[in-house]
Order: structure tokens, then C-alpha cells, then sequence
């Protein structure tokens, strides 16, 4: 039992290692050498866990989406509306790439041109966006004009792009930002101002739901 324990936090730290130097490095610069340093751990114990830096790449993605998926869930509990619970969902994933390098650097190797294979953060967000559009549009939150297609590709798109946008300027990772980005975008896509709070995009971090 204490070695099953041993094993899972030196797995974790690993995943944490790794993703702290994909997001700060990139895929191609990230060394499995500097990783296993960083987690404190023996190459050996690296190599024990994950056989390449390609399968631990794809771990630290699997990570970032299950910690999004919680988050996402939460945001779906807590919401009056499906449109209400797309924009707390979409502020609070960009605010947890500022605060964790698992989620940071899941949207950062979805989007490395040096990696053959992922995208797995990116093809899950667009799926869980287009999700949540859909079902505003059946419970007729949607303006009867928008298409669902439309509404996810510029969603999916803003939010890609804050975040990369992220890695140069933070302030576009913040909810005032997000903020903004509703504001702009809520007139086109709701049915009516009744279809979303007026709270929805202004009052999402003092609701609570961006802890």
C-alpha cells in the first residue's frame, strides 16, 4: 500500500514536472532529463512510469481535460442556463490557465505544431462548446437566426485565441476580459435579454464560480 502511494505522487509530480516544462519550453525543447530533475525524481523512475516523452505528453493532455471536465460540470450545476453555464465555463478555463500548468499546458501541446498527434484538449472544449450551444438552442436561449456550427466555431475560436494571446499579455486571460467578450457577444446570440441574467457575464466571479 505505501508503495502503491509512493508510485501515485511520483506520478503526479511527474505529470506537474512535465507540464510546467511544456508550457514553459514547448514539446521540442522539454527534455526528459529536466523533467524528471524538476519532479525531483530519478530518470529510472521516469522511465518506470512513462516509456516516452510523447506518452507523458499525452498523460499531462488527459490530465488537462479531466480537470476541465470537473470544472466544466461544476459550472453546469451551478448555472441557471445553458448559456449562463457556457460563459462561466469558458471565463473559469481561461482563468485556470493562468493558475494551473496541467490546464496551461494541455491548450498549449494541443495547438505545438512539433507534436504529430493531440489536440485532445481542443477537440474535447469544441465537443463540450458545441454541447452546451445546442442545448441552449433547444431550450431557445439562441436568437432564432444563430446556427449552432457558428456559435461553437466562435467561441471555440475566441477562447483558443485568448489563450494564446495569454502567453504574451495575461491580461487577456482575465474575467474582465471574458467580461467584455460576453458583453459583445450575448446580444447576438440570445433570444432575448431574459434568455441569460444580467449577471451572467459581470457577476460569474462574484457568484463564485471563478474560485
Amino acid at each position: 500500500m505505501v508503495k502503491q502511494v509512493r508510485a501515485a505522487r511520483t506520478r503526479q509530480a511527474l505529470i506537474v514536472a512535465a507540464a510546467e516544462s511544456f508550457a514553459d519550453e514547448g514539446y521540442a525543447q522539454a527534455s526528459l532529463p529536466a523533467i524528471s530533475k524538476r519532479a525531483g525524481v530519478s530518470a529510472g523512475a521516469l522511465h518506470f512510469h512513462f516509456a516516452s516523452k510523447d506518452e507523458l505528453a499525452r498523460e499531462v493532455e488527459r490530465a488537462a481535460v479531466n480537470s476541465v471536465a470537473e470544472l466544466a460540470e461544476r459550472c453546469r450545476f451551478t448555472a441557471a442556463t445553458s448559456l449562463q453555464s457556457l460563459i462561466h465555463a469558458t471565463t473559469s478555463l481561461l482563468l485556470a490557465v493562468t493558475r494551473d500548468p496541467v490546464v496551461r499546458a494541455g491548450f498549449q501541446l494541443s495547438g505545438d505544431p512539433s507534436r504529430k498527434n493531440g489536440a485532445e484538449m481542443v477537440r474535447w472544449w469544441q465537443q463540450q462548446v458545441r454541447d452546451l450551444v445546442v442545448e441552449a438552442r433547444d431550450a431557445g436561449e439562441l436568437a432564432d437566426d444563430v446556427s449552432a456550427e457558428a456559435a461553437t466555431m466562435v467561441i471555440v475560436a475566441a477562447t483558443v485565441g485568448f489563450e494564446a494571446l495569454g502567453t504574451v499579455d495575461r491580461d487577456y486571460l482575465s474575467a474582465e476580459r471574458m467580461s467584455e467578450f460576453w458583453t459583445f457577444i450575448l446580444p447576438r446570440l440570445a433570444a432575448s435579454p431574459a434568455s441569460v441574467p444580467a449577471s451572467a457575464a459581470n457577476g460569474a466571479l462574484a457568484e463564485g464560480h471563478l474560485e
